[in-house]
C-alpha cells in the first residue's frame, strides 16, 4: 500500500508500507507544522482508486514565545457541592481563544473568544465530578494552531462525600461516639474489665467451698 499524508490541501510526500500502517515524522517541530491532518491510502497497483480519507487530527504547536496566562479560582478553598465556582484565565493579548483543561479528563477541554485579554469559566453547581486540577492555555485567532504554554494548575476542592485517595479529596468528619440504646447492655472496656474481675471471685470462692467440702470427714454434721 501506498499511504499519503495531507494537511488543508497540501500532500506531503507518499510512503510506501509492507503492512497495514505507515509513520510520517518530522525530527524539527515548528509552528507551520501545526494544523489539521488527515491520511488515505491507495495500493501500487491500482494507483487512481483511493481511500475516502481518515477523521482528522490537530496538531497543536506550543509556542515559548508567548506569554504564560495565569489563572484565579473563585471562591478559593474548599467549595460546597451545588455551589458555583469561577475560573479565570488572563493573559496579554486580545486577539486569542482560552481552553480550558483538566487534568486527566479526555472530554473535549472547554474553550471560549473573550472580547478581552481574560476569560472565565463558570462551573454551576459544582459535584464531585467537577474537582481535580485546572489549567489554561490559549491560541492566536490568526494562528488556532499555535498555543500558548499552560498556565500554572488551581485545584478545585469540593467539600464532602469525596474519596480520599482522589486529588482534591476532603476526609470525612469524625462521627462522635454514641451511647447503646437504653434497655441494652453497653460492653465498653471498663465494663468488661468490671465483669471479668467479678467472675474471677467467684470461680476462687467457688473453689474454696469446693475444697471445704471434701476436706470434711465423712460423717460429720
Amino acid at each position: 500500500m501506498r499511504f499519503v499524508l495531507n494537511k488543508e490541501g497540501r500532500h506531503f510526500p507518499p510512503v510506501d508500507s509492507d503492512g497495514f500502517e505507515a509513520e510520517f515524522s518530522s525530527s524539527n517541530v515548528h509552528r507551520d507544522l501545526g494544523g489539521s491532518y488527515s491520511c488515505s491510502y491507495h495500493s501500487r497497483s491500482e494507483p487512481f482508486a483511493v481511500s475516502y480519507p481518515s477523521d482528522p487530527v490537530e496538531l497543536v504547536v506550543r509556542d515559548p514565545s508567548l506569554p504564560r496566562p495565569s489563572i484565579s479560582l473563585s471562591p478559593t478553598g474548599v467549595t460546597a457541592p451545588g455551589a458555583d465556582a469561577t475560573i479565570r484565565c488572563q493573559g496579554q493579548r486580545q486577539d486569542v481563544r482560552f481552553f480550558l483543561h483538566k487534568a486527566g479528563d479526555l472530554n473535549p477541554q472547554r474553550h471560549m473568544d473573550p472580547a478581552g485579554a481574560g476569560a472565565e469559566f463558570r462551573i454551576p453547581s459544582v459535584g464531585r465530578q467537577h474537582r481535580g486540577n485546572y489549567s489554561c492555555s490559549y491560541r492566536l485567532q490568526t494562528e488556532p494552531f499555535v498555543s500558548s504554554y499552560a498556565s500554572n494548575s488551581v485545584e478545585l476542592v469540593v467539600a464532602g462525600g469525596t474519596d480520599p485517595t482522589q486529588p482534591g479529596a476532603v476526609p470525612a468528619p469524625t462521627r462522635p461516639s454514641t451511647a447503646a440504646p437504653s434497655g441494652h447492655p453497653d460492653f465498653t472496656h471498663g465494663n468488661i474489665a468490671r465483669l471479668g474481675l467479678g467472675a474471677a471471685v467467684l470461680l476462687v470462692l467457688g473453689l474454696i467451698l469446693a475444697k471445704a467440702c471434701y476436706s470434711r470427714p465423712r460423717g460429720a454434721p
